[in-house]
């Protein structure tokens, strides 16, 4: 038997100003998204903004529905819509944000399983890194590579 490590890198800027303003817009447009979130259930909306390689964002909420599992969450609303209106090109940033009522929670709130997985599979067929950032009330977390919150996603090559 042989062990393997697998690390994750994170970068942390502890401001929305310490951010390039490219990232701080993509908060911004994922943070108006949760405002149009249908979360009667949970109370917990969340927004998502997908930067395309052309430079025009796209959005998506989280919506909910009494006969659960049939909602979805923001991120596969924002990305799935990028991915159809846009199907040839690669999606460099995904920005998310969570609000509990009208504040941002904090620690930032990390996708679902379900989304790492979408994420990666995109991620593998643009054949380059989908970027996203988790922004929290204080801080924000950037992580380059979507395959980094899923290191062991259905499919990967991590497992070869």
């Amino acid at each position: 038997m042989k062990k393997r490590d697998i690390s994750v890198s994170v970068d942390v800027y502890e401001s929305r100003g310490e951010m390039p303003v490219e990232l701080q817009n993509l908060v911004s447009e994922a943070t108006e998204a949760a405002k149009s979130a249908y979360a009667p259930y949970s109370g917990f909306s969340v927004g998502a903004a997908v930067l395309m390689e052309n430079g025009e964002i796209i959005t998506g909420s989280n919506q909910e529905n009494a006969a659960y599992p049939s909602g979805l969450c923001a991120e596969r609303v924002a990305v799935f819509y990028a991915k159809a209106k846009y199907p040839e090109m690669a999606i460099k940033q995904l920005a998310v944000i969570a609000l509990n009522g009208d504040e941002i929670v904090d620690p930032p709130a990390a996708p679902c399983g379900a989304c790492r997985q979408v994420f990666n599979e995109y991620e593998e067929m643009q054949e380059a890194p989908l970027s996203v950032l988790l922004a929290g009330k204080d801080e924000t977390l950037k992580i380059e590579s979507s395959a980094d919150l899923l290191p062991l996603s259905f499919g990967s090559r991590e497992l070869g």
